[in-house]
């Protein structure tokens, strides 16, 4: 019997419309906790049955399930297994707003085995009782399902000539990077259910002299197609992207680092950053590509900043959707060939689905095959 696995990918997004009927939701007001904080000093703990998260001596740490250690059941043998697999994937921009709590209701009601989340998470910035408020917050879901997590710009918290950055994310968001050969918790990778996921940091070195330029191409050499035929990549800043705001922020990395996906043959790439939701065609270096990965931008969990509503037009020819609202991305990996991507908008409190596309894998192409030679030479270049 073919096993079933289902990748579902439940995404808190915000979107930038293209409705003219639509009238968006008010922003709502930032949460309000009513606990009082124990002192920093005294040890919590939240849920003692739980062996995904605990409270040490004030630092909240992630102890997720061990699925990056979890083989895909694709064999080598056999690419056309069935994989069914519910990812909660990629609350960007999440906060801890009426909209953030409306959007993890609505994942709540989903069936998913991941959460994937391109950064920005608590928008603790400095101050962090924030990181407390918001891990409680999130405690029903994230103890109940792996929540796999790249930095955005509000985990830097960097104070010049005093601290680096990103000292509570690391501490408090430890990811699985010593598995993947990356020296760093700011990127690294994992597999599940015939899925290949690169998470990396658009807030760390990326030229090609960096060691995550370097990690990332051992790690694509590393990719076997056969055992997992998809292939994901998430960052926080997106490299395609119509909308006026953090116009032309992902380009240097874009630059750096499109060959080595394109190369590789990564189907999909999902971003955030940009307070909307938005879904181009499978696109390479600016132009239409049947060869290259659809981008994502699912940029709004429902944080305090709000919705980018200006977008540039005319549309790029490149983009397919986008609209300006909050809501959930759900991405069902169907099997070798075939993937369901929807999302849904948050519409006074109830999702209602506003795009959807199946998505064919790389593999079923024939783009991989004639990709071969130039990703060896890419990846095997000093």
């Amino acid at each position: 019997m073919d096993p079933k696995f289902v990748l579902l990918m439940a995404v808190l997004v915000t979107v930038a419309t293209v409705k003219s009927d639509y009238v968006r939701p008010k922003p709502r007001k930032n949460l309000q906790f009513p606990w009082d904080p124990k002192p920093s000093s005294q040890p919590k703990q939240l849920r003692k049955d739980s062996p995904h998260s605990y409270w040490a001596t004030g630092t909240f740490y992630y102890l997720l399930l061990p699925m990056w250690k979890r083989r895909s059941r694709v064999s080598a043998q056999d690419t056309s297994v069935s994989i069914s697999s519910h990812f909660c994937c990629g609350w960007c921009d999440l906060g801890q707003t009426g909209w953030t709590k409306s959007t993890l209701n609505h994942i709540d009601l989903c069936k998913y085995d991941v959460h994937l989340l391109p950064g920005d998470l608590s928008y603790a910035d400095y101050i962090q009782s924030l990181w407390d408020t918001f891990g409680e917050l999130v405690q029903p879901l994230a103890s109940a399902r792996p929540w796999m997590v790249t930095e955005g710009n509000h985990e830097k918290e960097n104070i010049i000539l005093l601290e680096d950055g990103f000292q509570s994310y690391n501490a408090r968001w430890k990811m699985p990077f010593k598995e993947s050969g990356s020296s760093s918790n700011l990127y690294y990778s994992f597999e599940v259910a015939g899925v290949h996921l690169i998470m990396l940091g658009s807030y760390t070195d990326y030229d090609e002299y960096s060691d995550q330029y370097r990690w990332l191409k051992a790690d694509l050499l590393k990719v076997d197609r056969k055992r997992t035929p998809w292939l994901l990549v998430l960052f926080h800043v997106p490299w395609y992207n119509s909308n006026r705001a953090h116009q032309g922020e992902g380009d240097n990395m874009k630059e750096a680092m499109e060959s080595l996906l394109y190369a590789a043959g990564v189907d999909i790439v999902f971003a955030g950053h940009v307070h909307a939701y938005e879904r181009s065609k499978r696109v390479y270096n600016g132009r239409l590509d049947r060869c290259g990965p659809v981008h994502l931008t699912i940029g709004d969990g429902g944080n305090r900043e709000g919705l980018a509503h200006q977008y540039i037009n005319p549309q790029p020819h490149w983009s397919d959707f986008r609209e300006a609202s909050f809501g959930h991305g759900e991405l069902k990996v169907v099997n070798s060939t075939h993937s369901f991507w929807s999302w849904h908008r948050n519409d006074d409190d109830e999702p209602v689905r506003s795009d959807q596309v199946w998505i064919n894998s790389l593999v079923s192409s024939g783009c991989l095959a004639g990709k071969r030679p130039e990703l060896r030479t890419i990846l095997m270049a000093p």
